[in-house]
């Protein structure tokens, strides 16, 4: 894994939250080093959460409020997002979920870099909002699955721990 750089301490507003949230997507996909499939599918609560359908989740909202909130192309989902977005089907691999990530994150970071911090957009339920709230509420709704994913990890394997240690 990229060691991303910390969050500047004198760095301008916009740049600190894109900062901030990438260092969190990396811990995210970091939580998944070393498990096979059925790890990362394994359901670690009454509701079915499990690691996978968590990065899932992460990847749909990313299209959700980056870019259909600011009318910016998104893939076709193979799936209900309403419904579907953080169950995966037999017939999703671990490589496909990545993938629809990373997909997810490169046009989140390219509406990010292009979209002023006061550009309103409108939400899925016909909220106005501004690109400074998207990448606040995006860190809260990251932080929080980011901690789901710590507990479902350290229950399957006894791994711990906020970041991988510095190379």
């Amino acid at each position: 894994m990229t060691q991303v750089p910390p969050v500047p301490y004198t760095g301008g507003e916009k740049e600190s939250l894109h900062i901030s949230l990438d260092r969190h997507r990396d811990v995210v996909l970091w939580k998944l080093e070393g498990l096979d499939d059925e790890q990362l599918r394994r359901p670690m609560t009454p509701t079915g959460t499990n690691l996978l359908g968590l990065v899932k989740h992460l990847a749909t909202v990313e299209y959700g409020w980056f870019c259909a909130a600011f009318g910016r192309p998104t893939e076709t989902f193979w799936f209900d997002p309403a419904t579907e977005d953080m169950a995966v089907g037999p017939d999703e691999t671990t490589a496909d979920i990545l993938a629809f990530h990373a997909r997810a994150r490169a046009a989140a970071d390219a509406a990010i870099r292009e979209t002023d911090l006061e550009t309103t957009g409108t939400a899925w339920d016909g909220r106005v909002v501004s690109m400074r709230w998207v990448l606040i509420h995006m860190l809260e709704d990251l932080l929080r699955h980011a901690g789901h994913m710590d507990i479902v990890r350290e229950l399957i394997d006894g791994a711990t721990g906020s970041y991988p240690a510095p190379a």
